[in-house]
């Protein structure tokens, strides 16, 4: 299916994407892509250094009559995000994306894509590769674990880097351009829980809601989907309140920056409620389906019998769970007053985890400002604490200001308008772009981030568009030849 791939037009990006998509990448073992990226520079005789986080560095001088130009960096991320459905046998450690052309669309079989943000990274290797591409001198920044932490762009230190103007490829709408972005903390409550023996006469159940979009917590949690951890929470919740409902164990959602699309939970019930609890169940996911009928078309809910365990949750770090669950705050926080319909501060309730004793519940908390962003932590933590939980922050960065006289900028717009006879839309996104971090080390850098259109991100659902992609392309062109001149 590669191959179909391969064949679509611009063959450099589609082929640099396939190669990229050979390697295996999850965030926090990018050892191979590391290694590969190293080996692509080397290969073409360029400068190329590994930093001591792991970030990729390759250097190429201006191509002929572009050495006036400003030097620039052309910065990605190598790291992808690793989701799957439930029904899908990939191994992400070991097994290159199967990618395969539905229509306008590459997508990967059951699986996350990859486009975010393998096309950026594809994008700059055949820029690196081409013999024929003018361009001013390039500084190549590969930055690893984006997507868990940015401990990349985090370590990265002043000096390595010599470009004026940094263009980072890592947005998902073609007719955008980002000037700024939210910054964010990972919010994680924990606590022990005794456990006590199953009561006489229980029968056992399994919960699972299922069949949820999912997708970016950042880029997609203005859009009304289903959270899996809040919509288990509310079934449990009622269970609980009017049957006396005990879990036995909860796994919901994956990653912090994936709204949850899943989650499974083994509860059991007095057996004279048998009856009475299947039938209540069975209205309230009437109305939880009728809720998100629209946004959620595809979302299941399941109630099957289960063998009976051994051990049972205590019923009152139970009842604080639920209502701390219940009471913390998922989706968008506030909208910004500053830039029409961008969310300013949200959260994400990414994974719950209860069992053999252990609570986790991890949650990412997004803002463009930074005192929002600690103002919604603490109403989090305040939430869980009220249960007894330990809470910790962790993982913090900084979001990106805004600089709408940003030389670069201009130059953006202008060849946009030019090319495609409509303004572009100049934004600033609530997904966490790395220009933030790298300004601290780099504050004199004009930045700017674009990219091809991509959905679905952090989701099996994640497809790139091909029309995007030539689109795209062109636009990258044209910029490299005019980029300004030297001061």
């Amino acid at each position: 299916m590669s191959q179909e791939v391969r064949n679509l037009e611009p063959k450099q990006l589609w082929n640099k994407f396939a190669d990229l998509n050979a390697v295996p990448r999850p965030s926090k073992k990018e050892e191979r892509v590391i290694a590969f990226m190293m080996d692509f520079g080397k290969k073409l005789g360029l400068e190329t250094i590994k930093d001591e986080v792991g970030n990729v560095i390759i250097k190429k001088p201006a191509s002929a009559g572009m050495e006036n130009r400003k030097t620039i960096v052309m910065q990605s991320h190598l790291d992808m995000v690793h989701q799957k459905n439930n029904d899908t046998n990939f191994d992400f450690d070991t097994q290159g994306i199967e990618m395969y052309v539905d229509g306008d669309w590459v997508r990967a079989k059951g699986t996350t894509l990859g486009a975010d943000n393998g096309l950026g990274v594809a994008t700059i290797m055949a820029i690196l590769e081409s013999t024929d591409i003018k361009h001013p001198a390039i500084e190549a920044l590969f930055t690893i674990d984006e997507e868990t932490g940015m401990t990349g762009a985090m370590g990265l230190k002043g000096g390595l880097l010599n470009g004026e103007i940094l263009l980072n490829l890592d947005t998902e709408e073609d007719d955008e351009i980002d000037i700024g972005c939210a910054g964010g903390v990972d919010v994680t409550a924990t606590r022990q829980y005794n456990e006590e023996e199953v009561p006489a006469d229980s029968v056992g159940y399994t919960i699972t809601v299922k069949g949820l979009n999912g997708g970016h917590s950042g880029m997609d949690i203005d859009k009304g989907l289903g959270n899996a951890n809040k919509i288990m929470n509310r079934l449990l919740f009622d269970g609980f309140e009017n049957f006396g409902l005990q879990i036995v164990e909860i796994n919901g959602g994956s990653l912090r920056n994936a709204i949850p699309r899943e989650s499974v939970a083994k509860v059991i019930i007095a057996g004279i409620y048998d009856e009475a609890f299947v039938f209540d169940m069975q209205e309230i996911i009437k109305d939880i389906k009728a809720e998100f009928k629209t946004t959620e078309p595809k979302l299941t809910i399941e109630i099957v019998k289960s063998d009976l365990p051994s051990k049972v949750m205590d019923l009152g770090v139970q009842e604080g769970l639920l209502r701390a669950v219940y009471a913390a705050h998922n989706g968008v926080y506030r909208m910004s007053a500053d830039m029409e319909n961008l969310v300013e501060t949200s959260n994400n309730i990414a994974r719950i985890i209860v069992k053999d004793g252990e609570i986790s519940i991890q949650n990412l908390t997004r803002s463009s400002v930074e005192s929002s962003k600690f103002d919604l932590a603490n109403a989090l933590r305040s939430a869980f604490e009220l249960f007894g939980c330990e809470v910790t922050f962790a993982g913090s960065y900084p979001g990106w200001t805004p600089n709408v006289k940003s030389e670069i900028l201009d130059v953006l717009t202008s060849i946009y308008e030019k090319q495609n006879g409509s303004k572009p839309h100049v934004v600033a996104c609530h997904a966490g772009l790395e220009c933030g971090i790298l300004g601290t080390n780099y504050p004199d850098m004009d930045m700017i981030s674009f990219g091809p259109t991509i959905k679905g991100a952090h989701s099996p659902d994640e497809r790139a568009s091909i029309a995007s992609a030539q689109k795209y392309w062109k636009f990258v062109m044209e910029i490299l030849e005019n980029i300004p001149m030297k001061n």
